[in-house]
């Protein structure tokens, strides 16, 4: 009973040890950042610390189920690199130096409505106007995008914490013109559209290519290549940008690339397989409410009111795309149910058991 009860606890433990992860990843991150570390050169030495430590065991695990490499595999490899490495992740950390950690992890949340409308159109995800879970799937997005406005264009008081009450709490984004929250803003929303497509051409690839492992480190090595080669087009051959000591800027690039570009995709893939997408997605929430909190005690950042409210507005459609999700994985297990079991109820147990294995590929690459 015990050991049951241990075994249904441990999704929640990852996941929960995901959020933190997570959340320590972009507060570090920022801090390395503010004291002015290059973000194209971080990217580099994150994907390559990533591909440097799981190699080694994508070499020894996978070895018997790797598949040969081709042409058409290689040049998927290069493009997956290519979006979420190198384009997504430069925009994402400059879209942060103009805002704050906290702001960014809330612009997050509206992943989850990009992708959904990505799958719509790639004909991943089926819609019907008429249901009401896909009603929910849409009123979600439009809701995240509407909270995501809120977010970037209204600004309000500053809400005050116990622990900074009397502080002016002056940091980059605080002291920051409203233009350079905007244009924030928009280098993190077109780096989201950027990791939407990354995710459905991994969940593509992964068909035939199903070493997870073997294929996160392939992506890895070259985004730090590609990355490398960004940045000494975008720098201009300033070899400054690659200095490093043993510093916070070390510890960012160390942390990001084996927490954040490795253990982040094993721990979530393995919930997945054990409770589904929707499980999943669901904890997104609590790594913005963790750098919140920390942002402010640690970084010294300023929540202000419309902040407040853009976040509660994108949790909340979050929440609609994910409940319409769920509804309409019910729907499609229940519809392949045989007729002699026509009259029973359709319980999500059993949903769970019969979804599994049909997201289990395409949503290892999240």
């Amino acid at each position: 009973m015990a050991g049951e009860r241990l075994r249904k606890l441990k999704p929640f433990a990852a996941m929960i040890f995901l959020q933190f992860g997570t959340a320590g990843n972009a507060l570090i991150a920022k801090a390395a950042l503010n004291q002015g570390m290059n973000h194209y050169s971080f990217v580099v030495y994150r994907y390559a610390v990533a591909a440097i430590v799981f190699s080694p065991f994508a070499y020894l695990f996978e070895r018997k189920v790797r598949p040969s490499m081709t042409l058409s595999m290689f040049s998927k490899i290069v493009l997956l690199s290519l979006l979420e490495p190198v384009i997504d992740q430069n925009l994402y950390y400059l879209g942060m130096k103009y805002t704050t950690a906290t702001f960014a992890a809330a612009m997050c949340n509206v992943l989850p409505a990009i992708t959904f409308l990505f799958a719509w159109i790639f004909k991943f995800e089926k819609v019907s106007i008429r249901k009401l879970h896909s009603q929910a799937k849409i009123l979600g997005t439009i809701v995240t995008v509407g909270g995501a406005m809120i977010l970037t264009l209204i600004k309000g008081p500053v809400i005050e914490m116990f622990w900074t009450k009397g502080e002016t709490g002056h940091n980059a984004a605080a002291s920051s013109e409203h233009s350079e929250l905007v244009k924030g803003a928009l280098l993190i929303v077109i780096g989201l559209f950027c990791w939407s497509s990354f995710v459905i051409l991994q969940a593509h690839t992964l068909k035939s290519f199903p070493a997870g492992l073997s294929l996160t480190s392939l992506i890895c090595l070259m985004g730090s290549l590609e990355g490398a080669a960004v940045a000494l087009v975008a720098e201009r051959g300033n070899t400054a940008i690659w200095a490093i000591r043993f510093d916070i800027k070390l510890l960012a690039a160390i942390y990001g690339g084996i927490v954040n570009s490795g253990v982040a995709y094993y721990v979530q893939s393995i919930v997945i397989k054990d409770r589904g997408p929707v499980f999943s997605t669901s904890f997104s929430p609590l790594g913005l409410i963790i750098i919140t909190i920390f942002g402010s005690v640690m970084l010294g950042e300023q929540l202000h009111l419309g902040g407040a409210i853009g976040a509660i507005v994108i949790v909340s459609g979050l929440y609609l795309v994910i409940w319409g999700k769920r509804k309409d994985l019910m729907s499609t297990s229940c519809d392949h149910q045989l007729p002699v079991d026509a009259q029973k109820p359709c319980s999500e147990t059993k949903v769970a058991e019969m979804t599994e294995g049909n997201v289990t590929q395409s949503d290892e690459a999240v």
